[in-house]
């Protein structure tokens, strides 16, 4: 990447708190990209997906239900070359997890954009890192990924995925929301990328928006 990227991972309930504010949230974040994590489900998700890129002056690049609700948005500037939505290996009795997968290209950068949501279980989320790591293979373009992990750095899935591609540094807990004790939520990006700034935003918005708080970061390359 030559040009400077903004990202933001979110994981917003399903809009099951306060919709209004998790598009405040989103607008004031002037992301290029936005990973969201538990975007609109069930019934009509399409078209509640594409409104929530609507009123984020936003559009949907992939995800959504055969991604297990994650739904990659972008801005119209982005130019999305490849799409590709995968779902997870699934034991029995817990969520279908999934991946939503982006080839990007910003200012004539192209990268490689990816969106999760792990598994409550530790072997399952393990087990999701490996097939993601498979899914995305050895791509020329830099890889970003923004996801809830569902657990906190040193612990086993955390520290593999990591160990491909370093988290981006957002220091701080982003869960819960209101009084955040847990960081469970994590941007990580290949070594060949520059972190120019992490942040975990906290506003009046952000603790009443959603369970989770989002993570904004800018990287060049």
């Amino acid at each position: 990447m030559s040009t400077v990227l903004r990202v933001l991972s979110y994981n917003i309930r399903s809009l099951r708190d306060d919709p209004d504010a998790v598009v405040r949230v989103i607008r004031a974040a002037a992301a290029d990209v936005v990973c969201l994590q538990e975007a609109p489900k069930w019934f009509r998700w399409r078209s509640r997906c594409a409104a929530l890129a609507r009123k984020c002056d936003l559009v949907v690049a992939t995800g959504g239900l055969p991604a297990g609700h994650n739904l990659l948005m972008c801005r119209v500037a982005v130019d999305v070359d490849e799409t590709r939505d995968v779902q997870l290996t699934r034991a029995g009795g817990m969520h279908q997890r999934g991946v939503a997968m982006a080839t990007c290209t910003l200012g004539g950068s192209r990268f490689r954009l990816v969106g999760t949501h792990f598994s409550l279980d530790p072997d399952e989320r393990r087990g999701h890192v490996d097939e993601i790591f498979a899914l995305i293979g050895d791509p020329a373009e830099p890889v970003i990924i923004g996801a809830d992990v569902n657990e906190e750095p040193g612990k086993t899935a955390w520290s593999a995925l990591a160990a491909r591609y370093p988290e981006t540094g957002a220091a701080g807990a982003t869960f819960p929301a209101v009084t955040p004790r847990r960081r469970i939520d994590g941007i990580f990006a290949s070594p060949t990328v520059r972190v120019r700034s992490a942040v975990v935003l906290d506003s009046a918005d952000v603790r009443i928006a959603s369970d989770h708080r989002p993570i904004l970061v800018e990287l060049e390359r």
